[in-house]
């Protein structure tokens, strides 16, 4: 029989909105099979089965307590019932599925109006910026109490573009070294190169041009230092000391750009003016370092020392130049240190 029939069946009885009914092999099924057929009888289990489901009208005409045609009519009846019972279910949890929605709704913009208000607090905005800053500043580390006032004043001066006043300056080297991280250094000189470099442009005095590409060095823009310090017509200039401060800061600029050739003529040509100053000599001693001139560079450092650049100061210069180096440049530089002082450059020994 196929499903069809089922529920053919079904419809003739008033009971196709029963699934049972019209899906084969069920007990409603086959007991609607049965009286259609008219081939067998209605097992006492079938009619409890009738009773649970109540469905009375075909319990009645399986019991032949009432015609078909009586039947007809109760199981109309009834299923006018049961479809209005089903009608009234769903429309009841169309009631709560509105209900809960409607709930979730206010629950929603409860959330919202709380956190608007949070938001709008004045506390928590002042909190949020601090946040805001202390992460722009790499400073997730603890903070002391009577630190954090003066630090997050510095922190939104610096922020704001400010330059800071020498002893908060002082204070940041010294008790406040732990929160001077190197993206607040970054920005402090960025501020500081500003300044200068707005009072050579309004004065146009080179010492102050010298001063902002300090700093520009010193906030990763040696690209803009070197642009401002090629307005300078050194050759006019008559102070050697100031031409020579100039030729070394510009070498420097020249050395953060990578152009080593030129980084050495400016050292060179700054030495040859001031033979005692230290500077040009730890500048070329530097580049000739990095390019893998290890014996000229010593030689120069040896000539910054007795100029009166310290050993510590040029120990570190090599560390920091070491730790910098490519790694195929490292190699052969570590060899160097090593065959030099394998004590006092320790520090240059691959780590097991």
């Amino acid at each position: 029989m196929t499903l069809n029939k089922y529920e053919k069946i079904a419809k003739k009885f008033f009971v196709e909105d029963l699934q049972a009914a019209t899906l084969p092999s069920t007990t409603l099924s086959n007991i609607l099979n049965t009286l259609e057929l008219r081939d067998g009888v209605v097992s006492s289990r079938a009619l409890g089965y009738l009773k649970r489901r109540e469905l009375l009208a075909l319990y009645a005409y399986v019991t032949q307590e009432c015609s078909l045609v009586e039947y007809f009519s109760s199981a109309e009846l009834e299923q006018k019932n049961r479809r209005l019972v089903v009608e009234q279910k769903a429309l009841k949890e169309q009631l709560r599925q509105a209900k809960l929605k409607e709930e979730s709704a206010i629950r929603q913009q409860a959330a919202i109006e709380r956190q608007r208000a949070y938001d709008n607090d004045p506390k928590n905005i002042a909190r949020a910026n601090q946040l805001k800053l202390r992460n722009k500043y790499n400073l997730s580390c603890f903070i002391e109490k009577h630190h954090f006032p003066r630090l997050m004043k510095i922190l939104q001066s610096l922020d704001n573009g400010h330059r800071l006043p020498e002893s908060e300056i002082v204070w940041l080297n010294v008790d406040g070294k732990e929160y001077f991280t190197n993206a607040l250094k970054v920005r402090f000189h960025h501020n500081e190169a500003n300044f200068y470099a707005t009072e050579f442009g309004n004065k146009k005095d080179p010492w102050l041009a010298v001063n902002a590409s300090s700093h520009y060095r010193k906030s990763e823009q040696s690209q803009t230092a070197d642009l401002m310090l090629d307005t300078i017509k050194v050759s006019g200039l008559k102070n050697i000391k100031l031409k020579s401060a100039i030729y070394t800061t510009h070498g420097g600029v020249k050395r953060d750009l990578h152009k080593s050739k030129e980084a050495i003529a400016l050292g060179e040509k700054a030495h040859k003016l001031t033979v005692k100053d230290f500077r040009p000599c730890t500048l070329l001693g530097a580049v000739n370092m990095e390019i893998g001139n290890y014996d000229i560079g010593q030689e120069w450092y040896a000539k910054a020392i007795k100029n009166g650049f310290s050993e510590k100061s040029m120990d570190y210069e090599l560390k920091s130049i070491f730790m910098r180096a490519k790694q195929s440049d490292k190699e052969s530089l570590r060899n160097h240190l090593l065959k030099i002082d394998p004590d006092r450059y320790s520090w240059a020994r691959k780590k097991r």
